[in-house]
C-alpha cells in the first residue's frame, strides 16, 4: 500500500479501504474509562450504550490516548503515512504518534511519515481528511499533500454547542449546583476552538434556538462566506438538521454534511451536543 492516512478516534470517520487510489483510511482508538469499565473507541463501540453508562455513573471518567505501538502498526503498513491527531493541548495523542514515527523510521528510514497536530478535533479533522483525499486523487506528491493539509488546518474553524454538563460536574470542573441549574434552565454553553488548540467559551444561552443563533453568529464573525461545513451531533439529528437549514438559508453556496459523533467526541459533547467544523473552500 502506498498511502495510509491515519487518524485517532477524535475523527468521526471510520476506517475505509479504497479511501483514494493506493490509499487506506485507518483509525487508532482512544479508550474511555467510566469507573472501572473501559470502552474502546473503535467501530464496534455502541455509542448509545456508552452514553447511558456514562450518565448513569457517578464515578469520574477519563480518556487514554492511543499508544505509540498502535500508531507504529499503522505506519508500518504503507510507504507513505500521514497521521492526524486531536489537539496536542487536549491529549497526548500527538506525542504518541511522534514517538511511533521515530520508531518506524529507525526501522525503515525510507518511509515517509508526517504527523499533523490538528489543534482541534471531530469535524475539523474530517475536513482535513477530505482535503488529503482530494490531493491524493489529484496525484499530488507526499510533500505537497502534507504542506497543503497543514494549510487547510489553519483555514478551518470549529465550534461547540453543549447542553449537558454531567462530565464537567463529575470531573470537578463545574459545581454540582451550577450543573443542576444549567439543566433546569435549559442552558447551552457555546465554545470555540482557539488558535492554540484549546476550547474558549463564547457564551451561554437559554434554549436550543438561541444556541443555533450563537453558532451562526460565530461563523459570521469568523469570516464564513459559504464553504464546506460538517456538523457532528451526539444523538441529536433533529437539532443538527435545524442548524444545517439555517446555514443554507444564509449561505446558499455552502456544502453542509451531518455525521454522528464517535465515542471520543460523544464523551466531550455529551448527549444532544453539536460540534461544527467549517472552511471557506
Amino acid at each position: 500500500m502506498k498511502w495510509n492516512i491515519v487518524t485517532d478516534s477524535s475523527c468521526d470517520l471510520f476506517p475505509q479501504a479504497g479511501f483514494a487510489p493506493g490509499a487506506e483510511l485507518s483509525s487508532v482508538p482512544f479508550v474511555i474509562s467510566v469507573g472501572e469499565q473501559d470502552y474502546v473507541d473503535d467501530p464496534s463501540l455502541d455509542t448509545a450504550a456508552f452514553l447511558d453508562a456514562m450518565e448513569g455513573s457517578e464515578a469520574p471518567s477519563r480518556t487514554s490516548c492511543p499508544s505509540p505501538q498502535a500508531w507504529l502498526e499503522q505506519f508500518e503498513k504503507a510507504e507513505q503515512s500521514i497521521a492526524l491527531t486531536i489537539s496536542s493541548n487536549l491529549s497526548g495523542s500527538y506525542n504518541s504518534a511522534m514517538t511511533a514515527k521515530q520508531m518506524a523510521q529507525e526501522r525503515a528510514p525510507e518511509k515517509k511519515i508526517a504527523v499533523l497536530d490538528s489543534l482541534s478535533t471531530g469535524p475539523e479533522v474530517t475536513l482535513c481528511v477530505e482535503k488529503i483525499r482530494a490531493l491524493i486523487e489529484a496525484g499530488e506528491e507526499f510533500s505537497g499533500v502534507v504542506e497543503k493539509a497543514q494549510a487547510q488546518l489553519k483555514e478551518t474553524r470549529i465550534a461547540f454547542a453543549l447542553c449537558s454538563f454531567h462530565n464537567l460536574v463529575k470531573n470537578g470542573r463545574m459545581s454540582r449546583l451550577a450543573g443542576v441549574l444549567a439543566r433546569r434552565l435549559n442552558m447551552w454553553g457555546i465554545g470555540i476552538g482557539s488558535e492554540e488548540g484549546t476550547i474558549a467559551i463564547k457564551g451561554k444561552v437559554r434554549g436550543s434556538a438561541k444556541a443555533i443563533a450563537l453558532l451562526v453568529q460565530d461563523m459570521k464573525e469568523r469570516g464564513f462566506r459559504g464553504g464546506r461545513v460538517i456538523i457532528t451531533h451526539c444523538q441529536n439529528l433533529e437539532l443538527a438538521q435545524k442548524l444545517q437549514s439555517k446555514i443554507l438559508e444564509l449561505w446558499q453556496s455552502a456544502k453542509v454534511s451531518i455525521m454522528p459523533t464517535r465515542g471520543l467526541c460523544s464523551y466531550y459533547a455529551e448527549r444532544n451536543g453539536l460540534i461544527v467544523g467549517y472552511s471557506q473552500a
